[in-house]
């Protein structure tokens, strides 16, 4: 019996690091701001050993972060171990804006921690904690690696340090000891008969591929249509746009929000969903971004990724990568904003019917079975980069969290930047509104504050026509009939 433990990673944890390169940091994350409370004191300090003390309390309810990586001799491959070092107060960090700070100065110190790469010796994240917020607030600034979380798996620091209620209280740190991790060779000798197995795995597999064929021949082809739909659009370039090309490492963060009951007055108006009126959104706003730097907009296919959720109902409470994505084309060239919500809401509605996510998945449970197939693919995905900008929508809850009484007043989610996309857009919707997080490449959008604007601009001017188009439409029926 062994006497050491370690866990392989997943090929869709693993393309993260594979993803991740001196210019794309694969860590995602966001900025938190909170009410102080009785976190912060009244020289506007906060009460960091607090903090630090009930984070360690809750860390036994997320392993995977008291975890750090470990590679298979030869081959490579990463796998997870405890880390036996593990020292908070590398990971927890305190910082300060001078006071009194405002939001300008916030977005520049985490535009500067986003820049900074996550060190691979250690667990894979970081909580900065930044007093000197004007009004006695304080912000919280997470960083996860990709390979650790996707941002829709519900499992992750943020998940587990707020709370529904004011409650300050919490139960010391229960005693965790790390366990062992293999040797080098223990690691080399059970991959190396994990492989074998493999091979056995493989043979079992394609049988039962062969007789799901037989029983049920109109359900893999469905699935090989999906995937294959999903690598066809791929396989196209993308438009050449001022916030596509050659990034560095540097980012500029910034954000906004949206009142999320007007957000849905223009859905109901428009019968279609929150995530089409965000696309909606973000389509008018790129269209008046690509207008202002130069570019025809007449004349290019303008193409993002949509991340979807593919967990089933009992993969809900589960670490790691289940997430596949969307496809799809943004109607810049067209003028009309309902237009262009409409032609969204019909896109997004095929592909749902199509489920092409699903299709993404199943390429993805292949690659388990295939690691180096599975990197090649990777390595080729990043030199094509058939996208031009990545939108992630995540629904939050529609009442106040607390950090130890701290009332959490905003979070701006952070989506990493891949290989020539400038730009990278999520969504996050908590207590009434519709959170927008933008990260940015430092050189390609030094203009990132004026796509701010464009965002508010492009949703006044999607509410104006659907309220304008909902007052016609009696005058309409009328002269019908």
């Amino acid at each position: 019996m062994a006497t050491y433990w370690y866990e392989r990673m997943t090929a869709a944890d693993r393309s993260f690091l594979l993803f991740e390169g001196q210019h794309t940091h694969m860590h995602v994350g966001g900025t938190t701001i909170f009410d102080g409370g009785s976190l912060v004191g009244s020289d506007g300090g906060v009460d960091i050993e607090r903090v630090r003390d009930y984070i360690a309390s809750r860390l036994h309810m997320i392993p995977r972060y008291r975890q750090q990586l470990a590679w298979v001799p030869l081959e490579g491959s990463p796998v997870w171990v405890d880390d036996e070092r593990l020292t908070l107060r590398y990971h927890v960090r305190h910082a300060s804006l001078p006071r009194p700070g405002d939001s300008r100065e916030l977005r520049r110190l985490v535009g500067q921690i986003m820049s900074q790469p996550l060190d691979r010796r250690r667990p894979l994240w970081e909580v900065w904690i930044i007093e000197g917020l004007e009004d006695r607030r304080f912000a919280m600034v997470l960083k996860t690696h990709h390979c650790v979380v996707d941002g829709v798996s519900g499992v992750d620091l943020m998940s587990v340090l707020l709370r529904a209620d004011a409650d300050e209280t919490f139960e010391p740190a229960p005693p965790w000891v790390p366990r062992p991790a293999p040797t080098p060779l223990e690691l080399l000798r059970d991959e190396f008969g994990r492989r074998v197995a493999t091979v056995a795995t493989v043979a079992q597999e394609a049988a039962g591929f062969l007789r799901h064929l037989s029983e049920a021949p109109e359900r893999v082809a469905e699935t090989a249509s999906q995937a294959w739909d999903f690598l066809r659009s791929g396989m196209q370039a993308p438009a050449n746009t001022p916030i596509n090309g050659p990034i560095g490492p540097y980012r500029r963060c910034d954000w906004t929000s949206l009142d999320l009951a007007e957000v849905k007055q223009v859905k109901n108006r428009l019968g279609c969903t929150v995530n089409d009126v965000t696309l909606a959104t973000a389509t008018g706003a790129m269209r008046r971004y690509l207008l202002r730097r130069g570019t025809d907009v007449e004349a290019i296919d303008f193409r993002i990724v949509v991340p979807v959720n593919v967990r089933t109902p009992g993969e809900t409470a589960t670490m790691g990568n289940r997430v596949a994505g969307w496809l799809l084309s943004l109607p810049i060239q067209e003028a009309d904003p309902l237009a262009r919500c409409r032609r969204l809401s019909e896109t997004t509605a095929s592909l749902k019917a199509s489920k092409q996510a699903h299709g993404v998945d199943a390429l993805a449970q292949v690659a388990e079975l295939f690691d180096p197939i599975m990197t090649l693919g990777v390595r080729i995905a990043s030199s094509l980069h058939p996208y031009n900008l990545i939108i992630s929508n995540v629904p939050g809850p529609q009442f106040p969290l607390y950090l130890l009484g701290a009332r959490m007043l905003e979070g701006y989610p952070v989506v990493p930047l891949f290989e020539q996309q400038g730009l990278g857009i999520a969504t996050f919707s908590y207590d009434g509104r519709l959170l927008w997080g933008l990260n940015a490449c430092w050189d390609l959008l030094p203009d990132l504050h004026a796509f701010v604007d464009d965002i508010g601009e492009a949703f006044r001017e999607l509410c104006d026509a659907a309220r304008a188009g909902e007052e016609q439409a009696p005058d309409r029926a009328g002269a019908v009939t």
